[in-house]
């Protein structure tokens, strides 16, 4: 197993933040390899940034990711630069108020976490709703790995409401799954 993932989106969201939550779980409680690599656009807050974590079950040999199976975009600029290079049949998880995937691009995920985080008055809590909807739909951390590490990563104090986001983007990522397999066995309506 290994998956290499890629979260984009601009200073100020926790991207880097988000990357570091998804490999510590993986690494620490979930006992895998990983790696993370994160980079800043020239300012900080505004600009270009992302974090590239990579998860395997063996050694990791080059951390820098090319060609990420898995590509989470929080901005719409980062999604523009790392959309290319998304391997076929990969991922794409997408903020949907703020990231409009071509029309080519026929699959993908798509949560509202900011949209969600204000409704929740935590806008500051867009990237913790986003790990969430990560760890419910890719599963490439598990669910008790990825809440432990939120509680243990964020500002002390904030424990409860960052679980309280981190729960909110799990429980649409499994309602998303949901629906996706009705749909694919041919299942419409409520109570289908």
């Amino acid at each position: 197993m290994n998956k290499q993932i890629v979260i984009t989106g601009f200073g100020g969201q926790g991207v880097v933040l988000a990357g570091r939550i998804v490999g510590k779980a993986a690494a620490i409680v979930d006992g895998l390899e990983s790696t993370l690599v994160q980079s800043y656009g020239p300012e900080s807050r505004g600009g270009a940034c992302s974090a590239q974590v990579t998860i395997a079950d063996g050694e990791i040999h080059y951390p820098y990711i090319e060609q990420p199976d898995i590509l989470v975009a929080m901005s719409q600029a980062g999604y523009e630069k790392y959309k290319d290079a998304l391997v076929q049949d990969g991922m794409l998880i997408v903020d949907q108020d703020l990231v409009k995937p071509e029309a080519e691009q026929k699959a993908f995920f798509s949560v509202p976490s900011t949209r969600f985080a204000e409704e929740m008055g935590l806008i500051m809590m867009a990237n913790i709703i986003m790990v969430g909807f990560f760890t419910a739909i890719t599963e490439a951390v598990t669910l008790e790995a990825a809440r432990q590490t939120v509680l243990e990563s964020v500002p002390k104090g904030t424990e409860e409401k960052n679980l309280k986001a981190f729960e909110k983007g799990w429980e649409y990522g499994r309602v998303t799954l949901k629906a996706r397999a009705k749909t694919a066995a041919g299942q419409t309506g409520v109570f289908a």
